[in-house]
């Protein structure tokens, strides 16, 4: 047991700070390329935030978890719209353009939709890890373009210059130390959750919802608690949205196309399935509501409904 929390703090730290050293790299790339600061912010930052729930739904899939697998996402996305914006809510009042709200987050709504209909069957297979794969890059791609026509998908706003090492040397290396990070912090985190869950008769599907939600949603939070305390409210909220859309479309895609794997009737259409389509539109009213604003009021409402989240997993996730 004592082996198994040092495996998953172990792992959740270089989760982590795998995470953090893969946007630096990639931004110093982009930079030292030329590429428009606001196009790497709204997506590179983004993907790098939802680079630990690749790793660690790949890991889980690959080790024949597959409700630790789409837990981590449903646990992620619930995690980063009511315990991060929350949380940051109470620090700062989240601020959010009229063009998020028509547009971001109904997309978000639209793509987290999609996997009733691909998870009615209660499994995930290549050709549909395929179609999620591809409709993440569509979006991606459209975003690029949007943004550079300054009619931007995911995100708006000024994004601050990164401070990196200079040559692209350098941030390739960056790159590559953050996958390898990434890649073992990821098998260590698993291993970690699933012999503390286990041990405690969690099933895998909370396993994958609590402790492997939060531990990956760590980066999301730190980046957002950060722009908050600098008034970069922008950043937060794409970093928030965009990373649930990544999440949804990619880390779900990419562990079904490395294994196919079954999942609880709970995410095929179940109770955890409407909780995050319910943060979803929770987070929306909130900013209606509050004309564009989450003050403390919504972020209190969040975190409740998180709370009350975290409550029904440990009152109903033993294992029978």
């Amino acid at each position: 047991m004592a082996w198994a929390i040092v495996f998953l703090t172990v792992g959740l730290l270089l989760l982590w700070k795998g995470a953090d050293l893969l946007v630096n790299g990639a931004v110093g790339i982009a930079q030292r390329l030329g590429v428009s600061q606001l196009v790497v912010g709204l997506t590179v930052v983004a993907m790098g935030t939802s680079a630990p729930e690749v790793a660690a739904s790949i890991a889980s899939a690959l080790g024949g978890r597959g409700d630790i697998a789409i837990g981590n996402v449903y646990g992620s996305n619930i995690a980063n719209l009511a315990l991060v914006a929350g949380l940051v809510s109470l620090i700062n009042p989240l601020r959010i353009q009229a063009q998020t709200l028509r547009r971001e987050i109904p997309t978000l709504l639209i793509v987290s939709l999609v996997l009733w209909p691909i998870l009615r069957d209660r499994s995930l297979s290549r050709p549909e890890g395929l179609l999620l794969f591809v409709l993440f890059i569509g979006l991606l791609v459209y975003t690029v373009r949007a943004a550079r026509r300054g009619a931007l998908l995911i995100g708006a706003g000024e994004v601050p210059v990164v401070a990196v090492p200079s040559g692209v040397g350098n941030h390739v290396v960056l790159i590559g130390v953050g996958l390898a990070g990434l890649s073992v912090g990821a098998r260590l985190a698993v291993g970690g959750a699933v012999k503390i869950g286990t041990f405690i008769g969690l099933s895998d599907a909370v396993i994958g919802s609590t402790i492997m939600a939060v531990g990956t949603s760590l980066p999301e939070l730190v980046t957002c608690i950060l722009a908050a305390l600098r008034d970069h409210h922008d950043i937060s909220v794409g970093n928030l949205v965009g990373s649930n859309i990544f999440n949804t479309l990619l880390v779900s895609g990419a562990a079904a196309l490395v294994r196919p794997f079954a999942v609880d009737h709970r995410f095929a259409g179940g109770i955890d399935f409407w909780v995050m389509i319910g943060v979803g539109v929770a987070f929306a009213i909130s900013a209606i509501v509050g004309r564009r604003v989450i003050g403390r009021a919504g972020g209190v409402l969040l975190l409740s409904i998180y709370g009350a989240y975290l409550a029904y997993l440990l009152a109903c996730g033993p294992t029978p």
